[in-house]
């Protein structure tokens, strides 16, 4: 079963920023690399984006679709490039399903060029449109132009994402789509504390004391109970085993 990602997805994805000071990409140093994702289903432009984006000094990552887009928001990235013509879920859609906490710039990239279009872009939160064909020289001024600008917020991201669920640590609520995973406190610091620590086995009392802590009276068998209740939760909403038994060993969450 493959997540529905709609156009009113809930909250889902929390990116806040903190970089240094940012020089100018055109033949200046940057200071950190920046990282920006590329958002397109042209296999030769995001080769071309990527290679080009590497070589002025930012980091590159690459999505060709919504779902691989949710995935590689885990890289927190800087600045979205996001074309608008794609299939299945264009640039306006995806653009709507993360926009609402996602802070970092947004620049479309089109061969739409009528101002009802460009209009279309900012209204569901796009900060620039850049029209196809373009030149680099012209991308890599507006994408330094909006780094600069871009000084928004100064803490640690809060947002962990694995096979189609988004976790937000800070608002403690789980989505696969626009689905939400109902879970108790314990069993949601289960799934965080599993999910942090991807593939690897934890027995029932290294999982007791992660979640209730060392010094907790309480008896680690409640552990089991908790395991099989967010499996059938899992499973309702997903259709998929997130954790696994490993006999005799304990449990892992399945990266």
């Amino acid at each position: 079963m493959r997540p529905s990602f709609g156009t009113n997805l809930p909250q889902i994805v929390t990116h806040i920023c903190q970089k240094a000071i940012f020089k100018h990409a055109l033949g200046e140093e940057v200071t950190m690399a920046y990282k920006i994702l590329i958002v397109d289903d042209e296999k030769m432009l995001t080769e071309l984006l990527s290679s080009h984006l590497q070589k002025c000094g930012y980091e590159a990552f690459v999505a060709e679709n919504a779902e691989q887009t949710i995935s590689m928001l885990n890289v927190y990235p800087d600045l979205i490039l996001l074309d608008i013509n794609m299939p299945e879920i264009d640039g306006l859609e995806l653009c709507k399903m993360i926009r609402q906490n996602v802070v970092c710039p947004i620049l479309f990239l089109t061969a739409r060029i009528t101002e009802q279009d460009k209009i279309n872009g900012l209204q569901v939160g796009g900060d620039d449109y850049i029209t196809k064909p373009f030149s680099l020289k012209e991308l890599t001024a507006r994408v330094a132009a909006h780094l600069r600008r871009d000084e928004r917020s100064k803490c640690t991201p809060k947002i962990v994402s694995s096979q189609g669920l988004i976790v937000n640590l800070a608002e403690h609520t789980i989505f696969y789509g626009e689905k939400p995973l109902n879970l108790s406190n314990r069993e949601f610091d289960i799934v965080e504390f599993l999910m942090r620590n991807a593939n690897q086995i934890f027995d029932r009392e290294r999982i007791y004391e992660a979640v209730w802590g060392l010094n907790a009276e309480g008896d680690s068998g409640v552990i089991k109970e908790h395991i099989r209740k967010i499996r059938n939760k899992l499973k309702e909403v997903t259709g998929r085993e997130y954790i696994e038994t490993v006999w005799g060993m304990g449990y892992r969450w399945k990266k």
